[in-house]
């Protein structure tokens, strides 16, 4: 499973309108791009951790869930998606993404898999 993990924080000067048609076209582009899995949409919430402190201090998340690198591959090349981005920029203020190989393992044989792959490949 490929995860495409992004953290956000609007502009403070985004309109209502430009909210509503941001969160329209993300709807759109997740509920229609066929190689979309699963998604989660969250807003940060504190607990008062001692990651909390951490920098990088983001309103929002979205977890994007893909059988596979080219699912990802997909939506990132999908018009639906072309849209999201262009609107994304112009409404955020801060922003993060990466994309994560994910399994359905117990963590520590997926950790140790992962460490022996990226030092047998350099």
């Amino acid at each position: 499973m490929t995860l495409h993990v992004v953290l956000f924080t609007p502009r403070v000067d985004v309109t209502d309108a430009e909210r509503q048609t941001f969160g329209r076209s993300l709807e759109h582009a997740l509920t229609s791009i066929p190689s979309v899995r699963r998604f989660r949409v969250g807003r940060r919430v504190r607990t008062g951790a001692a990651y909390d402190a951490l920098p990088g201090d983001f309103a929002f998340c979205a977890v994007i869930e893909f059988e596979d690198l080219a699912g990802l591959q997909d939506y990132l090349g999908h018009p639906a998606h072309a849209e999201v981005g262009r609107l994304f920029y112009t409404t955020t203020r801060d922003a993060f993404a990466a994309d994560y190989e994910a399994v359905d393992a117990e963590p520590a044989s997926a950790l140790d898999a992962w460490h022996a792959a990226d030092t047998a490949t350099g």
